[in-house]
């Protein structure tokens, strides 16, 4: 029998920023749409998805290694937001990769953009080689 008091809504009505309720205190992993990964305590948001995180580091990982560059209280514009992502703490410290130097980081994701920008120019030789016509535009056009 469902319930009829006009008061109680069905939880199907709440949606989008919404169910960032549950995630208030919590600490979250939020991908942004430029790449970059922040892990940090949900403190508040707004209808927009605009965040406010405490104690926020910025996590760069490359292969098997990663990073963390602390950020304190970082606000997050919600258009940015990619995902976001309740962090587990028993799960978090079982993570299978090895934290490095900001030094070492930094040039293991230098060698791995040459690298993909190397097979990206030999993928378009070799697609214009053959006729086809390269989009060398770079951005997301947003």
């Amino acid at each position: 029998m469902e319930n009829t008091d006009p008061a109680l809504l069905p939880s199907i009505i709440f949606t989008t920023a919404a169910q960032l309720v549950d995630c208030v205190d919590k600490k979250l992993l939020v991908v942004l749409r430029d790449g970059r990964k922040l892990i940090g305590i949900l403190r508040s948001f707004d209808q927009y998805a605009n965040l406010v995180l405490q104690d926020t580091v910025e996590r760069i990982i490359v292969q098997s290694m990663y990073s963390d560059i602390q950020r304190g209280v970082y606000i997050v514009r919600g258009e940015n937001v990619v995902l976001v992502g309740e962090i587990e703490p028993e799960k978090e410290e079982s993570i299978p990769l090895k934290e490095v130097s900001l030094d070492e980081i930094y040039a293991a994701r230098q060698d791995e953009i040459d690298h993909r920008r190397q097979r990206e120019l030999t993928k378009n030789s070799k697609l214009m080689d053959i006729g086809f016509s390269i989009d060398t535009q770079q951005d997301d056009m947003y």
